[in-house]
């Protein structure tokens, strides 16, 4: 995404070794050479010319066999400072490829648009960075019109948001995430949805919930954002529960720190509306255990507790939580007390919930998610049974 003008760069397969960038009158950037096989290394994309009507990546020429990973992450960097030894830089006026990494592409203003490799991205290879995340380009097209409908305080650090999106065309998995486009802010927000799928087919309507930060999004959120005021969002992401009605029966041990209970909450939501309609059609995915982990610094950033602990009370043979605090200095109160454990999520509480039915959704904190996810394939989880979201 071009910072300066929110437009959209189109790309093209570009031959390793053409040096020079030429001018003509339809392409603003544009490197001469033969094509090459889309996405083979050594062959970056490079933009061409802007369409500032269209958001940032819908309309891009992506081919229909590339697929999302979730230990990547698409990226803008703009200033890059990489380990000793390793030539590659960008700096302003003049930038410069990572022969690293698949599918990058030069923009205007001296960004580089590329899918990082986790490993890469909070490694030594950039000990500095200074970049903007965003939804992979092949995150779904729908770009919809939304209207805040409602707004309230979650915690002292978090503020939830209903948003209103007429459009049929707008859909989402539990567990995605929304590029979030806010009128005259040209950072783009990226937020998870803590809604079930069902409440948008019945009300049309999503909720988030956005925590306190300097990232401009999440600013005008808490500062600007009042009821009424008008947004575009698209659903990107592939962290998601979607069971069809004759896949087996799974159960669900969900892991959250944080924040990172927003995607989660979606998918335990989801499961609830699937167990309510097999017991009121007697048909659909028959859902298994669901098995909630949460930390939290306290009991007043424990976001969603009174919904949690109402699909624990209305399927107590199905939903089960631990909810855990890592600094209480108040009081628990009564109500909460039986669900609370002082201290962080262990190992063994995970691993006495491993079977072969088991999945396993992760999101919280980078440290928290690598532990468990590591911890898991130690415990021989298979790696299609660790499902895992890292938020930043």
């Amino acid at each position: 995404r071009c910072p300066g003008g929110g437009g959209v760069g189109v790309l093209r397969p570009v031959p390793r070794g053409q040096r020079g960038l030429e001018r003509s009158p339809r392409n603003r950037w544009h490197r001469p050479g033969p094509r090459r096989p889309w996405g083979e290394r050594g062959a970056p994309l490079v933009g061409l010319r802007r369409r500032p009507e269209q958001p940032c990546f819908s309309n891009l020429p992506l081919p229909a066999s590339s697929v999302t990973d979730e230990k990547f992450a698409w990226t803008l960097i703009r200033r890059v400072t990489l380990a000793p030894g390793d030539a590659s830089l960008v700096v302003s006026g003049c930038p410069r490829l990572f022969r690293r990494h698949h599918g990058l592409c030069c923009c205007h203003d001296s960004w580089v648009v590329t899918k990082l490799c986790w490993n890469h991205l909070y490694s030594s290879y950039f000990p500095e960075t200074d970049v903007q995340y965003f939804a992979s380009p092949y995150s779904y097209k729908v770009v919809s019109a939304a209207k805040v409908c409602g707004a309230a305080d979650e915690s002292p650090s978090v503020k939830r948001l209903h948003l209103l999106i007429a459009d049929k065309d707008f859909s989402f998995k539990a567990g995605q995430w929304i590029d979030f486009f806010i009128p005259g802010v040209s950072v783009v927000g990226g937020f998870s949805i803590c809604s079930s799928p069902r409440l948008l087919e019945q009300e049309r309507m999503i909720e988030l919930a956005v925590k306190y930060t300097n990232h401009p999004p999440a600013l005008w959120i808490h500062n600007q954002c009042t009821l009424d005021s008008e947004v575009a969002v698209r659903v990107g992401g592939e962290f998601f529960f979607d069971p069809q009605p004759a896949d087996a029966s799974r159960n669900l041990v969900l892991i959250a720190g944080g924040v990172g209970i927003n995607p989660l909450l979606s998918i335990l939501r989801h499961a609830a509306d699937l167990h309510r309609e097999r017991a009121n059609k007697g048909k659909g995915y028959e859902v298994g255990t669901i098995k909630l982990f949460y930390s939290a610094k306290n009991t007043s950033e424990l976001l969603f507790k009174k919904n949690i602990l109402d699909l624990v009370n209305e399927f107590p043979e199905k939903i089960a939580c631990s909810l855990h605090v890592t600094k209480q200095t108040t009081q628990i109160s009564a109500e909460l007390k039986p669900y609370i454990t002082e201290g962080r999520i262990t190992e063994k509480e995970i691993r006495d919930h491993i079977s072969e039915q088991t999945l396993f959704y992760i999101c919280g904190p980078p440290p928290m998610t690598d532990f468990f996810s590591k911890q898991l394939e130690n415990s021989h989880v298979p790696k299609e049974h660790i499902c895992f979201e890292k938020w930043w």
